[in-house]
């Protein structure tokens, strides 16, 4: 194209030209981006292009292509190279190389530099194509080293200009050679030259911000082996090189010996190592020792054996010969033994210098004594470790300081390799500085050690330094501080700047040590920019930490962080969501204090404290992730990847971790040994170390499982590749099985039947746990606790049936113990045995259920050989028969004792499916409804009890005790315990059952009595009672009796033990208290302690005990210091205590069981305190109105109104709301509004504050006033509830409540609805003047409401938008002048309300961007614009089906807002222009998939093959938009969240999560889904590393599902508000929906769930069924010819009998019949065989299908077959997708749906608790109907596409019906109708049939309805086939 286009130009055009393609590279690469980014598309092949032009450019004569013309066609050439892809053309740019070459030796300077700049391009292209190129780069260098050897001195000037050019724009790879061309001139005779060289050098190091020296640093090693090679003949190649580092000659040299002398020596220089001798002042033979492992490593790894040989006969003859004797080969590398280096070390740490000289002079008489030291270091340490443990002998002080001392002089001569052995040098430095005599020569050493290391390896022993000396500081000498004070000076202020910030991050805080201010100093500097959350990440970090020492002083800090960032730890646990980083907090406290090691002590207090202040947080709020990650041996180590594996395993998880933390030097020997061997049966050797001085190599994949470990893992395993430890084990002596009733001690029990266990093993599982067998036996059970369950399984499958059983006595002996009432074990004992033996029966269930899995696995029975299959299932049977020989009803009785209810559940409910099979008679199946009923009880599960009570025929005394007791009906549980008494007046239960009525009635005098008079008839009751007596003594304040029961109590109980804490606090002293907490936290803590911390939930109880603790000490803490307190600093001091009580009560489980001793303790602490501070009397009364207020919602009656007795006692003001609210309550409406109204009037004629007569300290006059308006608000909401006041006198109150409290969103939310309630009842002719009076002042009240809070912000804003949008499109109004006053007042809101707020209705704001009147779509333009410009991250997402639309007015619309929200970008702002141009790229690209047609599968495939498109060849356009800014539109990352209070909102409130994922790429696979649509599966790799899938849908309206997503988000805001109904964690499950226009969007791929249908079908097959046959289908064709009553008989009795036929399996025929029964069950205990998982995962399942059920009602959700039901397989949750038919379309099918909800068989089968979910979920529904409703809203305003179908279809019928003068139907109109029914539904008007009449029912009542016509069988027949009703 470019022949003969410069014909005829001249010189300067030909410039103009080439100036011109040189600026249009970057236009041609990337247009439209705003600076150049490398790399032009693929598709884009500028450079052979350019090559044209350019060769065309260059063609003419000498006039014409002057200098400049070619400068400047270089100039464009380089730009061409710098932007070509590195996919395509190799070739294109290794054409250049050759003409550039020709160039650099041009005349023209310009024309060379401009030729090397394109050979720069070049060498930076290869650089980024990667490794494949580098061979052509290597043969650029080569020509730069030709030219500069034989080139003109001119083109030489060109090359190193170049070269230096090569180093900026280059990775370390060619940086190297660069540096390396640059040096090798430095001694150019041209000084010219030589300057250059110096210069390019000098440019690179101010170009990468280093010092010359830390320039050449890291290759270092090949430079100096030039330099020194180049010394003879080239002496001043090294002085230049030298005095471009500052450094002299000797200094250069010296420092790079252990570079320069491992080549010299090898390549036999001696001439060279003369010379560096005679400069060192050293012998040759000198330098080999002093490098003799470097040196030999160089010699052996050279290429051939003769070289080799001649090297170390080289060496030999370097070294002096000994007299009378000779020196070999293998006198070098094997000269010294660990008795002779332990020697000469202990010499080197004598304090005489005589002795350190004579170890010296011994040194080379040793050998190589580098290698030697390196090669017996695990020795030499373990010989040091001797000395000073005295094993040898008892060693003197001295002696031991000596040998101290030799550590130091030992580090030093081993030099920085000594980190091979840093974690046993660190624990000897650890345990010695403990002892005061050693801690000076501890230090000492300490510091040696640390300045012996490299920098980064100091660095990794900072945290561990730090904690060791700030714990020891007040304990050291003065020396000592000295020495202390070095090391942290040192490591932070000498080398860590050196290394970055990232280093110091685990050194422990040093504000409290004076001397190192410092230090601390430094360290605060490092972490100032960290946020609360930063902090506590790095603490956790450090508390889990192998070092007790490190763990303890992060836990300090924690404590510390804890009190000083407590408002971060109160917001994180209110609110929408709890903080994930509190939780991990929680779990990772709990794990540290169950560790089970020695000095365990101090850790597990401040743990215990810690865990106390962040308080009893609610377990249903919380995700602790406390699973068991201990692996599964399936093939029972015959297969040998599994077991390496296995071994690994051990390495990683359980021996380093347990190395790395004792302190304890016999242990860890025992413990190195294990590691040793596990290495070994590992395939690990020394050939994995990269020092290079092994022959041998490791297999591939030995070094890939070698990488794949850890760090610190690494650190600690890798001396002990050469390591020869040798343990003699002792002969087991005789024992007795079982074992446990021999043993005294849980931990003696664990002990030897792991060890008897071991010795059991055989094959390769002996080779794994026999070198266990001395670490088992140390007083850590932790290593056994991990090893019993692969023991006791090995043991199992290996087929020795003696000791198969005998691991089912001692199972059976553990479990008949904890039901044994004669049992002379321990506490402790039987319950941490049970733990034990619960945790191997879940091992053993596990193993099982993945074995059964893989048996049944189809394409793993192909693979696997016919006596493998038999093999695997004989060892299953073998299983199961040890599974099933546990009798459940022992193992449920024995899991009770433990308070492991949900396991004793699992087993009962075993036990009666036994006896039901059995058919057992009715008595002893009532028996284990009965336990049934008292586990649910005990679970504090009253919906599981109710559920029971159903099944139990004729209820038993203790049954309705427990129904009274959980319901809080304590007066009638008081006389059932009575009515027991009378018939058994000597059985201390029952004693117990009626105290505790007593002391939840607070009828704590008669408490005290009957104990009296039950302790002097059976003294013997006594310890048994003492819990009871002594929390009566301290509530009624006779403190003497308290102390008499303490001093004579010998348990240690919670209630004994919080009444010493309340005695110290009531004494005084500071010590006594001291004391006291801690005593009180060790002992209630304890259970934490001994579950490991992994059962949050099942050691809640001691979680409670310790928040107890905690809050007696902040109210003790608050009186104390109140004193010193000015009297508003007072005031403002417990005003903040009153908050932080509030909050961590609101934080806690929401039952009156948790909540009430948390106020019961604290009113004591009150009583208390109110000695020293009068300031708290209030706040007794309060905590009483607290008490009454959790007691009326839970349902305790009678316990409220002792609450309020005691409160009016304590004259608290407003007690008497709590009284009209508990009348209310009870069934007394009207007495509750006439006791509140004369109560107010009472106050208001009172010229004084209400309740005069009380002593009120606290209150000020605004507290006083907002009680009042809350009073009047409640009055106000009630006579508007009555119906019995006239409007005008309702409307005077809710304005009297406002105007007390203006700044009130309660009360103007209420207000506000109350006036929006009554514009629907204002006569026509009054709406145009009071009625749009009334929207004003509606409008009003909601915009303040938002402005001063978010509790009613799900109300207010919906509504507040519907009313003002509604009135804009009536003709009639929208001029008006209130109108237009409710625009300004939306506009203002605008303004001062937080953007976060209007989003939460933003789909709906969208929806009416097609508003027909213009000003008010000026107004909303605005608020879109305002929204979209807070959050553009979110909004752009939901607004992108509007810019899209195929509406155009709406798509019009939506692109001028954006359009203008662009131009009004800022330079501040640019990045929403960004995001939305980056937003409507990528929308388009996603609607190109959407559009792109798919193919169709291939014939002649499998039913498994996959239909895939290609992301970069099919919508390359969406590809090169990543990585992208935008989101990803995650249903969470879309969704706000509110601050955790009602008040006004802090503009620092963070509305979003932080870390949201964007997009960072996309796979190329795009899978084609086989539907009839086509949709199409996207994988998107998210910024954080996680990937998300996406479904997109062609033709296929999402706007419904984003909608209902956005309802369903509503539903559960409301869901989590209510106390009921986030107790029972009653929630739906959202995923993201993005709509891109009306026809098509995507919907986030829900991961980890199954179908219910693929979870049901393999359970029927299995027992023989098929899903449909022939049967079926002549069965249901009789169905749908029957009558409703006929059909439910033939669906009862013949479609759920139907037989099963012959099966096969596993390749074993056999004839089994089977009914249609329920099998869903079988899924919950195959996948979740945990127990507390199991319960968990039920509860979860049963919840979500409630709550997913009725919300299906109310929107008329059909088409629920179990494809459509989906199953979370982590959480049992239940999954709903494809709402194609809503809004009662299911009844309008050919076969119409006659069910609400399914409900069939096996959904029931599944189910736990149902109808109290239920009815909670429909009862909030119901009572924000208004809400919901309008988050419906936009389906008016933007009907669905289904809509405009309809009223097609309805337009041509009225056609056909020739109803010509009809007028068109609206599209809102239909739209109004659907959600018409849906408004019906939330109102409660439902009818089941045609015949009955439509009226409200009450929420009960519409439930049962509900679930009848659910399971119906007529309904259930009636059923399309398809939908499977029998499943």
């Amino acid at each position: 194209m470019f022949r003969e286009s410069f014909v005829g130009y001249d010189a300067p055009r030909r410039i103009l030209v080439a100036k011109a393609l040189s600026e249009s590279v970057c236009l041609l690469a990337h247009s439209g981006d705003s600076e150049c980014l490398g790399s032009a598309s693929q598709d884009l092949l500028l450079l052979s292009t350019y090559k044209i032009a350019i060769r065309q450019l260059l063609r003419g004569d000498s006039s014409e292509i002057t200098a400049a013309v070619r400068k400047w066609g270089n100039q464009a050439l380089s730009y061409a190279v710098r932007h070509h892809p590195i996919d395509h053309g190799l070739e294109e740019v290794d054409d250049l190389v050759s003409e550039m070459y020709k160039f650099l030796a041009h005349k023209e300077r310009a024309v060379r530099l401009s030729a090397g700049q394109v050979l720069v391009e070049v060498i930076s292209y290869y650089n980024r194509v990667g490794q494949v190129s580098w061979i052509r780069a290597e043969g650029v260098f080569d020509k730069f080293y030709e030219l500069l050897r034989d080139a003109r001195d001119p083109v030489k000037e060109t090359v190193l200009i170049t070269v230096g050019r090569v180093g900026r724009v280059t990775t370390a790879n060619f940086l190297s050679v660069a540096i390396s061309c640059l040096i090798s001139r430095l001694a150019d005779p041209n000084p010219a030259l030589k300057g250059i060289a110096y210069m390019q050098l000098m440019s690179l190091a101010r170009f990468y911000g280093k010092t010359p020296y830390k320039l050449l640093d890291p290759y270092i090693g090949e430079i100096a082996r030039y330099l020194i090679t180049q010394w003879p003949h080239q002496p001043a190649l090294l002085l230049e090189t030298c005095r471009l580092v500052s450094q002299e000659p000797a200094e250069f040299i010296s420092g790079t010996l252990v570079h320069t002398l491992p080549f010299l020596f090898a390549n036999c220089n001696n001439a060279v190592i003369e010379k560096i001798a005679q400069i060192m002042g050293l012998f040759p033979s000198k330098l080999f020792l002093d490098f003799s492992k470097d040196i030999l490593t160089q010699v052996f790894l050279l290429p051939e054996k003769t070289q080799t040989d001649n090297a170390l006969e080289f060496i030999l003859q370097v070294m002096p010969t000994p007299s009378g004797g000779s020196i070999n080969a293998q006198t070098l590398v094997r000269s010294c033994t660990s008795e002779l280096l332990g020697t000469f070390v202990f010499l080197l740490g004598s304090e005489d210098p005589k002795k350190v000289n004579e170890g010296r002079k011994k040194a080379p008489s040793v050998g190589g004594i580098g290698r030697s030291l390196k090669t017996n270091i695990l020795g030499l340490i373990s010989y040091l470790v001797d000395k000073l443990q005295g094993v040898q002998g008892r060693e003197t002080m001295a002696a031991k300081q000596q040998t101290l001392r030799g550590f130091g002089a030992l580090v030093t001569h081993v030099g920085p390799e000594i980190s091979i052995v840093a974690p046993q040098i660190m624990a000897t430095l650890q345990v010695t500085l403990a002892v005061h005599e050693l801690s000076d020569v501890t230090l000492d050493s300490w510091l040696v050690f640390l300045k012996t290391l490299d920098t980064r390896d100091s660095l990794a022993h900072a945290g561990t330094t730090s904690a060791s000396l700030a714990s020891f500081w007040k304990s050291l000498s003065p020396y000592g501080r000295h020495v202390a004070s070095s090391i942290l000076r040192y490591l932070v202020l000498d080398i860590g700047p050196s290394v970055g910030p990232d280093c110091l991050h685990d050194v422990v805080d040093l504000s409290g040590i004076e001397a190192l201010s410092d230090v601390q100093h430094r360290l605060r500097t490092i972490r100032g920019r960290w946020t609360v959350e930063d902090r506590l990440h790095r603490l956790l970090e450090r508390v889990s930490s192998d070092s007790l020492t490190v763990t303890l002083q992060a836990l300090k800090e924690i404590k510390s962080l804890l009190d000083e960032q407590r408002d971060f730890f109160q917001s994180g646990t209110s609110g929408d969501s709890f903080n994930t980083l509190i939780g991990r907090t929680l779990r990772i406290l709990s794990s540290v204090a169950g560790r089970d090691v020695d000095g365990i002590e101090d850790i597990r207090l401040i743990a215990f404290e810690c865990i106390g202040a962040i308080g009893a947080l609610d377990p249903d709020r919380l995700d602790l992730g406390m699973g068991d990650s201990r692996p599964i041996v399936l093939k029972d180590f015959t297969e040998e990847e599994e077991s390496i594996l296995f071994a690994m395993h051990l390495i990683r998880d359980v021996l380093v971790s347990a190395f790395r933390s004792t302190s304890d030097m016999g242990y860890q020997t025992n413990l190195a040994y294990a590691i040793q061997e596990m290495l070994k049966f590992c395939q690990f050797d020394v050939s994995l170390m990269s020092s290079g001085r092994y022959t041998t190599s490791a297999s591939l994949k030995a070094r890939t499982r070698w990488d794949s470990l850890p760090k610190h893992v690494l650190e600690t395993i890798t001396p002990l590749l050469e390591s020869r430890y040798t343990i003699k084990e002792k002969p087991l002596p005789a024992f007795e099985l079982p074992i446990y009733p021999q043993q005294g001690t849980y931990r003696e029990w664990l002990q030897q039947w792991t060890t008897c266990l071991i010795s059991d093993a055989k094959g390769v599982a002996q080779r794994i746990f026999e070198p266990f067998r001395s670490v088992v036996r140390n007083k850590d059970v932790g290593v056994a606790h991990h090893l019993l369950p692969h023991l006791v399984l090995h043991t199992l499958v290996s087929g020795d049936e003696d000791k198969m059983w005998n691991i089912q006595s001692e199972i059976l002996a553990v479990l008949k113990d904890q039901v044994n009432e004669g049992t002379l074990s321990s506490a402790d004992k039987r319950l941490l045995s049970a733990q034990v033996v619960f945790m191997l029966l879940d091992h053993l269930n596990k193993w099982a259920r993945l074995t059964r899995k893989d048996l049944g696995d189809k394409k793993g029975e192909a693979k696997r050989s016919r006596g493998n299959r038999f093999g695997a299932a004989e060892q299953l049977s073998r299983i199961d028969s040890i599974l099933s020989s546990v009798d459940q009803d022992l193992m449920a009785k024995a899991a009770f004792q433990c308070k492991a209810y949900a396991r004793s559940l699992m087993s009962f409910e075993r036990h009666l499916v036994t006896l039901r099979q059995r058919n057992a008679d009715s008595a002893e199946i009532q028996s284990c409804y009965e336990r049934l009923h008292e586990i649910y009880c005990n679970l504090d599960e009253p919906d599981g009890m109710e559920g029971i009570s159903t099944l139990i025929l004729s209820p038993t005394l203790e049954h309705q005790i427990r129904q009274h007791e959980s319901t809080g009906r304590w007066t009638s549980a008081q006389s059932c315990w009575e009515l027991r008494l009378q018939q058994s007046p000597d059985n201390l239960e029952y004693h117990i059952g009626l105290l505790r009525c007593l002391r939840n009635l607070g009828h704590y005098d008669t408490l005290r009595t009957h104990v009296k008079g039950v302790l002097t008839r059976n003294p013997d009751w006594k310890q048994s009672l003492v819990g009871f007596e002594v929390e009566s003594a301290w509530m009624i304040g006779d403190w003497n009796d308290v102390q008499v029961l303490v001093d004579g109590s010998g348990e240690s109980t919670p209630s004994v033990v919080i009444a010493s804490l309340l005695l110290a606090i009531r004494e005084g002293d500071p010590k006594v208290i001291a004391d006291a907490l801690a005593r009180a936290r060790m002992t209630l803590g304890n259970p934490i302690a001994a579950s490991g911390g992994r059962e949050y939930r099942h050691t809640y109880e001691a979680v409670l005990n310790l928040h107890l603790v905690h809050e007696v000490e902040l109210i003790h803490r608050f009186s104390s210091e109140q004193v010193q307190m000015s009297t508003a600093r007072r005031v403002s001091a417990q005003d903040e205590l009153t908050k932080t009580l509030n909050t961590r009560l609101n934080s806690t489980l929401p039952s009156f069981r948790t909540l009430e001793p948390i106020l019961s303790v604290r009113r004591t602490a009150y009583g208390i305190s109110r000695q020293r501070c009068v300031i708290l009397t209030g706040e007794i009364g309060r905590s009483w109105l607290i008490s009454a207020k959790i007691a009326r919602k839970a349902g305790h009656w009678q316990t409220a109104y002792s609450a309020i007795l005691q409160a009016q006692e304590s004259r608290t003001t407003f007690s008497l709301m709590q009284k009209v609210r508990l009348l209310r309550a009870t069934g007394e409406p009207l007495r509750a509004l006439q006791e509140l109204t004369h109560y107010l009037q009472t106050t208001r004629v009172q010229d004084c504050p209400l309740d005069s007569d009380v002593i009120e300290i606290t209150e000020d006059e605004s507290e006083v006033k907002q009680q009042k308006a809350r009073a009047e608000l409640l009055r106000a909401r009630w006579m508007e509830e009555s119906d019995r006041y006239e409007i005008s006198d309702v409307h005077k109150v809710f304005q009297q409540a406002t105007e007390l409290w203006q700044k009130w969103e309660s009360g103007m939310f209420y207000y506000g609805k109350y006036q929006d309630r009554c514009f629907d009842t204002i006569p026509p002719v009054d709406l145009k003047i009071r009625g749009l009076r009334m929207r004003l002042s509606t409008v009003r009240c909601f915009t303040k409401a938002m402005k001063y809070g978010n509790k009613f912000i799900y109300q207010t804003v919906p509504r507040l938008l519907t009313i003002w949008l509604d009135m804009g499109e009536d003709a009639t109004v929208n001029t008006h002048e209130y109108f237009i006053k409710i625009s300004a007042e939306i506009s203002r809101a605008i303004s001062g309300v937080p953007a976060f707020k209007w989003y939460t209705a933003f789909p709906q704001i969208a929806s009416r961007v097609g508003h027909k009147h213009d000003p008010v779509f000026e107004v909303l333009a605005r608020l879109i614009s305002t929204v979209i410009k807070e959050f553009p991250q979110q909004a752009l997402w939901l607004f992108a089906s509007v810019v899209k639309s195929r509406n155009k007015n709406r798509e019009k619309r939506g692109r001028s807002i954006l359009e203008r929200l662009k131009s009004s970008c800022t330079n501040e702002s640019t990045h929403v222009k960004d995001l939305i141009n980056a937003s409507v790229a990528m929308v388009d690209g996603l609607l190109t998939l959407c559009d792109f047609p798919a193919p169709d599968p291939p014939r002649n495939v499998g039913p498994d093959a996959k239909t895939t498109l290609s992301m970069k060849r099919d919508i390359p356009q969406l590809s090169k938009l990543m990585p992208s800014p935008l989101i990803v539109p995650l249903q969470e990352s879309l969704t706000v969240i509110l601050p955790p209070t009602s008040a006004a909102t802090n503009s620092l409130h963070q509305p979003f999560r932080l870390n949201i994922p964007t997009f960072n790429g996309l796979s190329d696979d795009i899978e084609v889904m086989k539907s009839l649509a086509k949709p199409r599966k996207i994988t998107i790799h998210g910024s954080n590393g996680q990937t998300y899938a996406f479904l997109g849908k062609p033709k296929d309206d999402l706007r419904k599902d984003a909608r209902l997503m956005d309802f369903n988000s509503i539903i559960n805001k409301i869901l989590n508000m209510n106390s009921d109904s986030r107790r029972r964690q009653l929630h739906i499950r959202t995923y993201g929906v993005v709509t891109l226009n009306e026809e098509c969007g995507f919907i986030q791929w829900v991961p980890d769930t199954v179908a219910m249908r693929h979870v049901l079908v393999p359970l029927y097959e299995a027992r023989g069924q098929k899903g449909w046959g022939s049967e079926l289908s002549v069965v249901f064709e009789k169905i749908r010819k029957a009558s409703d009553i006929e059909a439910g008989k033939i669906f009862a009795n013949e479609v759920l009998p139907l037989q099963a036929r012959s099966v096969r399996i596993w390749d074993v025929a056999d004839t089994v019949t089977y009914r249609f029964t329920p099998v869903f069950h079988e899924w919950f205990l195959e996948t979740f065989p945990e127990p507390s998982a199991w319960l968990a995962s039920r509860l979860v399942y049963s919840r979500s299908a409630a709550v997913t059920s009725m919300i299906g009602f109310i929107l008329g959700l059909g088409d629920r077959h179990c494809e459509n039901i989906l199953l979370d397989t982590n959480t049992g949750s239940v999954v709903h997708v494809d709402f194609n038919c809503l809004f009662e379309k299911g009844k309008t099918l050919e076969v119409p749906e006659r069910v609400p909800f399914r409900l069939t068989q096996n959904i029931l089968d599944g189910l736990g608790v149902f109808r109290i979910a239920c009815e909670i979920t429909m009862g909030l529904l119901r009572e924000n109907k208004d809400t919901l409703m309008t988050v419906l809203d936009p389906f008016i305003h933007d009907p669905l596409v289904e809509w405009e179908d309809e009223r097609r279809k309805i337009e041509r019928q009225t056609h056909r019906q020739n109803a010509r003068n009809k007028p068109p139907i609206e599209l809102r109109v239909l739209a109004k109708g659907a959600l018409s029914l849906i408004e019906k539904k939330l109102r409660g008007i439902y009818r089941t049939s045609k015949d009955r009449v439509e009226k409200e029912v009450s929420t009960g009542n519409l439930v049962q309805m509900l679930i009848q016509e659910a399971t119906d069988n007529a309904n259930l027949g009636k059923m399309y086939p398809g939908w499977a009703p029998w499943q």
